[in-house]
């Protein structure tokens, strides 16, 4: 039977629209110099991950799981490593996710009950969002940072009758901006309020704290503590890790539907991200590099753009228009250097920006040559 093309008209409609916008989407090759990676300590590719790879193989540790965890996807290879991780971040027990994304979504739809409530920064990861969508709790958004905007929300809420806990849900390092939550403001709030604070670590896991451990690493074994490291972008591998406390593991793997209806991460991956927990502990020499590059890219920025760095590896260089912000990025794409044109809905409507990565996949003469064509770029558009 003959497709009737009518059928796409309304999607090929809103991508439409989205081009109007400037909002398209579409894959791009990885070329040019890495300012856009999250690979910020270079591990992706190093070769003592190889060699954990090949190990790994030696001994017999299949690619695949074969299926969920609760049935017999479940290796040897994932328990070692949430031991380990759980001993290594300081939580009572972790659970190893196919991604972070995964990972926030079967904790939100699952951990805050019916009678909770979600208090969240509204520039939180979509992730977050979409595992609010899943569950059963009410949830508000609260103003970038805003400490006392969650008290607030907290004591409205227990006024009108609220009578199970708060969740708070804060990033540690905010991906679009390089700028820090105060998490322990955060986690006091939450323990005066009798709530729980959940941390997203994705951009601080392996860049900041003792041995890599985070900006919340004061925090975690606090029993109302709840901490997300990702593997996929410091740690230079994928899958993710919820360092939590016992009672909230076992309770994910009993009722997070995203836990057991899905094939378990592999358990080579498994096996690699053992390593590289090993070596963001005993290789500091990558934090250190990473800090003066960073350190380097912000005086640059500040020079010869007059914008404040963030302090993070993360430098984020407001545009505004969609259509700007591409034009820019394309400029310096032809140059040679991979930076990307970050736009609604990912920030908010009116911010897009270019974001760069700082990591130790580049050095100092080629941070310095993208920004004198970034600043020049800038120039020439503002002619």
């Amino acid at each position: 039977m003959p497709v009737n093309h009518t059928v796409f008209s309304q999607y090929e409609a809103k991508l439409a629209g989205l081009e109007r916008k400037s909002r398209l989407r579409a894959l791009a090759p990885r070329q040019g110099v890495d300012f856009t990676s999250n690979d910020y300590l270079g591990l992706a590719s190093a070769p003592r991950l190889k060699a954990a790879f090949a190990d790994a193989m030696e001994r017999g540790v299949p690619a695949g799981a074969g299926g969920s965890r609760l049935l017999r996807g479940n290796h040897c290879e994932h328990e070692a490593l949430e031991l380990e991780a759980a001993a290594f971040f300081g939580g009572e027990k972790a659970i190893y996710f196919n991604s972070g994304f995964a990972a926030n979504v079967a904790l939100f739809a699952t951990l805050p009950l019916r009678q909770d409530l979600v208090l969240y920064d509204a520039l939180i990861h979509a992730s977050v969002h979409d595992g609010i969508a899943a569950g059963k709790a009410q949830a508000i958004a609260v103003p970038h940072h805003q400490v006392e905007a969650f008290e607030r929300e907290i004591i409205r809420w227990r006024g009108q009758g609220g009578r199970g806990r708060p969740w708070i849900a804060v990033e540690s390092l905010y991906s679009m901006d390089g700028d820090r939550a105060p998490l322990v403001a955060l986690a006091d709030l939450a323990e005066r309020h009798d709530g729980f604070l959940v941390v997203d670590e994705a951009h601080a896991t392996g860049v900041f704290g003792p041995d890599g451990r985070g900006l919340a690493a004061e925090l975690e074994g606090r029993r109302n503590v709840l901490a997300l490291h990702t593997c996929g972008k410091a740690l230079g591998l994928s899958g993710a890790l919820l360092s939590l406390p016992a009672v909230f593991a076992d309770y994910l793997i009993n009722r997070a539907r995203g836990f057991i209806y899905s094939t378990a991460p592999s358990p080579l991956m498994a096996a690699a991200v053992r390593e590289t927990l090993r070596m963001i502990a005993d290789e500091p020499w990558r934090r250190l590099r990473l800090a003066e590059l960073v350190s380097f890219a912000g005086e640059e920025l500040q020079r010869r753009l007059g914008v404040t760095p963030s302090g993070s590896q993360i430098l984020p260089i407001m545009i505004g228009d969609n259509a700007r912000s591409l034009r820019i990025a394309a400029c310096l794409q032809q140059g040679g250097f991979d930076v990307r044109a970050i736009r609604p809905p990912t920030v908010p409507e009116g911010t897009a920006r270019l974001r760069i990565a700082v990591t130790l996949n580049v050095d100092e003469s080629e941070i310095a040559a993208m920004a004198e064509l970034l600043a020049l770029a800038l120039r020439e558009e503002a002619a």
